[in-house]
Parts: structure tokens; sequence; C-alpha cells
């Protein structure tokens, strides 16, 4: 039996897959990004690492199993036991485990279990029919020499924030026009008489205030600041730390009272497929967090607690 394919269709799903006995391996986001050399365009993805320390069966992969191949929960206990000893022996012989669209696994000289992920698959569902791409690299200076040199060729320089405004390009036709009626007036200089050109040069600056005026250069109406609204969505609590799992409500109850005495966040998380109802220590909304308060809780409180990944909506 291939274990490492139901693993693998697991990853879709859940950010931690624990193969009992063995270890977990852990999906973690990764945003989208940019290769700085080949110019490759890289979609968002989930990246995938093993963790030895993470054994302890948590019911995820087996019941998978048992609902897949449509058995009992025991038969795909033992079927995934006899894979994982046929995974060690692989390991103990010197040999490099593939594991299809996961990664590969081994043992390095010391004996210590080393992993390398696959990138073949992207376990990222919102990524479905993203692939990468090559891009050529945009070519910024040799724009920017193009922009200079038309520039050099316009009478009028204009600044970067002189393009963007409107009101500038009335400024601009005011002066223009003022150059215009500047250089006729000059003409009529040469040929009339001085009191003739007093009376050119008063019309021409009569003409240019009036253009002037007509101009406008800014817009001094009050800006109306839109009101705004943040609604800040709370992270589902997806990870729950299992203190226990009971057929008798009450009992269950009774569980989640002694543990807020003790201290913990303890709560009913609903039942399972077998009917129990289930009693966590506390739950969390990231796999880091969870994964080191099971550590303390296995440690310090109860070797058999687990972790339970089903998400719940926060009120």
């Amino acid at each position: 039996m291939r274990i490492e394919n139901y693993i693998s269709d697991l990853l879709y799903r859940y950010q931690c897959v624990i193969v009992p006995g063995f270890g977990a391996f852990l999906t973690q986001y990764q945003n989208a990004k940019v290769h700085g050399t080949t110019n490759a365009f890289y979609p968002p993805s989930k990246s995938v690492s093993f963790n030895e320390q993470l054994q302890s069966n948590d019911g995820l992969l087996t019941n998978y199993l048992a609902d897949v191949l449509k058995i009992s929960y025991e038969e795909a206990s033992k079927r995934l036991s006899t894979g994982v000893s046929n995974w060690k022996v692989a390991l103990e012989n010197e040999e490099k485990l593939e594991l299809s669209g996961i990664g590969s696994l081994w043992l390095n000289e010391e004996g210590k279990l080393l992993f390398q992920p696959s990138y073949h698959i992207n376990y990222l569902t919102d990524s479905f029919g993203l692939s990468s791409f090559v891009s050529p690299a945009v070519r910024r200076e040799e724009m920017k020499k193009e922009v200079i040199e038309l520039e050099e060729k316009v009478p009028i320089a204009f600044t970067p924030e002189r393009r963007k405004s409107p009101s500038y390009l009335k400024y601009a036709a005011v002066a223009l026009l003022a150059l215009s009626v500047g250089t006729v007036g000059y003409r009529y200089m040469n040929e009339m008489g001085s009191d003739r050109m007093q009376m050119i040069q008063t019309q021409a600056q009569q003409q240019i205030e009036r253009n002037i005026q007509q101009a406008t250069f800014f817009d001094a109406s009050p800006l109306e600041m839109p009101s705004v609204t943040l609604k800040v969505k709370k992270e589902p609590l997806k990870y729950h730390i299992v203190a226990g799992a009971f057929r008798v409500e009450e009992n269950a109850d009774k569980k989640v009272d002694e543990l807020k005495e003790q201290g913990y966040k303890a709560m009913r998380i609903g039942k399972n497929k077998y009917g129990l109802h289930q009693v966590t220590y506390a739950s969390f909304s990231t796999v880091p967090q969870a994964l080191e308060y099971l550590r303390t809780i296995k440690r310090t409180v109860a070797s058999e607690a687990w972790l339970l990944v089903d998400e719940l909506e926060q009120n």
C-alpha cells in the first residue's frame, strides 16, 4: 500500500498530516515570487516540511484510509503500521525513500532523518490552474533615455508633477498667448508711431489679464473625506488540543468545568463521527501555536492529548 498517495490527498486540505509512529508532514503558505536571475514568476503555494517529533496518532490519516478503502478503523491502523515498518526497514538499509508528490527521506551518516520536499505539486487549492512563467526583464534605463531625448525637443519643460495637473496646461496656454500677442505688438512697433504703439500694448496687456483671470489654477472646494468602516475578520480556530471524548454529555460538561478551574480555555467542540462529545484544553488558529501548546500538555499534563484539525468559527 502506497501511504504517500493518501498523505498527498490530505495535504490539499490540512496543514498537518501525522503518520503514526513515523512523523508529520506540514504545509506552510508561501507568497507569489519572482526569480531575480531567470525572471520566472511563481504563483502562491504551500511548502512541505517534515517533523520527526510528531508521531502520536491524531486519527486523521487512519480515518481517511478507513473511509477510502471501506475498511474498519482497526484494519486501517494495521495497514498503516505495516507501511510505516516497511519505510523504516528501507531507511535502515540506507535506501532513499521517494514519496511521490511529497519529497524524499533518507538517513545521513549520523543516523539523522533528512527530508527534501518535491516541487512538482502545488497543494494550495487557491492557486489551482496557475503555473510558473518567464517574462522578459523590463528595460527601464533605455525607456528613460527615450523620454529625456523627447523632452529635449519640447520648447517648454514640464516637471513630472506638472504633467499630472491640467491646471499647469492652462497656465502654459496663457503664457503662449502672451508671447503671441507680444510678437504681434513688436511688428506693429516698427510700422506705427509711439501713440499707436502705446495703444496696442495697452490692449494686449488687457487681453492677457482677462485670459489670466479666466484660467482656473486651483480648486478651492473643500474635500469631503468618506467615512471608512473597517471589518476585521477573526481567524477561525482550526487546531484543537483534545483532552478527551465522552459518550455522556454531562461527563463532557464536567470535564470542561474541571479544566476551566485549572486555568485552561477549555470548551466542547461538538461530536465526532462516533457520537462522542469532544473536549479541548484550548484551540488555536495557527499550526505553530497549536503544536507548541500540544508539546507542553503532553510533557506536563497528559501524554495522551492529541491534535484535531477542524475549522471552528470564532464568535
